[in-house]
């Protein structure tokens, strides 16, 4: 039992990070620290896929005579492409935050909810 716990340990360490990241998102008031925690989210999640990709005792997928079995290169390609919309996605939160400081004066959404119910 103890065992099989411990060889998972990798899994472990994805819903730790899932977890903390998922807490940050729900649990925070700042802005700021949704964005890092929906960071810290997909990052788990990336390091997960990548994870799950690699068979044991596959090689790197490249063509030569003593390889017989080889790692899937399909998830790496997935979150190349899923890490580049989670920089741009970050981007326009980033700059989202700033309009709504700009407008509101801070970052903190019970202020803003409540200055967005005060009315203009």
């Amino acid at each position: 039992m103890l065992e099989t716990i411990a060889g998972k340990y990798n899994y472990w360490i994805y819903i730790c990070l899932m977890m903390a990241g998922f807490y940050a998102i729900i649990a925070k008031g700042n802005l700021i620290k949704k964005i890092i925690g929906i960071n810290i989210f997909q990052s788990a999640v990336f390091l997960f896929y990548i994870s799950i990709s690699k068979v044991p005792g596959g090689t790197a997928p490249i063509l030569f005579d003593k390889a017989g079995l080889y790692d899937n290169p399909l998830p790496h390609v997935l979150i190349l492409t899923a890490i580049v919309v989670s920089v741009s996605t970050t981007a326009v939160a980033l700059a989202m935050v700033i309009r709504i400081f700009k407008e509101y004066g801070t970052m903190e959404e019970d202020r803003i909810l409540a200055a967005r119910k005060e009315g203009p």
